[in-house]
């Protein structure tokens, strides 16, 4: 299973405490500054809401999505490659197109992370969180 949830922080904890790579909502405003959407004192790990791949399963998620999951932008205000120790940040534009990628590439477990971006169409696109 690439993809896991938690219903609370002890249950995550207990499965693999803190060693995960985040997929979490921005909850920011829409007008919100890009600088201070990356800025590492916006970022709250841990949410409930949030979806994680466990670090020991890092390869194979970006074996998978790793084509999928450019353009994020870094803290520095750069843009690339999925960084899996850093902050990447998603637009909603981008995630409609992430949505789309993930729908002609046809990557292991697809389903489940278009789910959870259709439940963050109200929000300011997403982050993955590096580990």
């Amino acid at each position: 299973m690439l993809f896991h949830t938690f219903r609370s922080q002890d249950e995550r904890r207990a499965f693999g405490g803190s060693y995960f790579i985040e997929l979490q909502y921005c909850k920011l405003a829409p007008n919100a500054d890009l600088k201070q959407i990356v800025s590492v004192g916006s970022i709250v790990n841990w949410a409930n809401d949030s979806l994680y791949i466990h670090g020991d399963d890092d390869g194979a998620f970006l074996s998978q999505y790793g084509e999928i999951l450019t353009g994020g932008v870094y803290n520095n205000g750069e843009t690339g490659p999925a960084d899996l120790c850093g902050i990447n940040y998603y637009s909603p534009q981008q995630a409609r197109l992430i949505a789309e990628r993930i729908m002609e590439q046809k990557p292991l477990e697809l389903q489940v992370l278009l789910d959870w971006l259709e439940r963050g169409t109200g929000y300011n696109g997403f982050y993955l969180l590096g580990l």
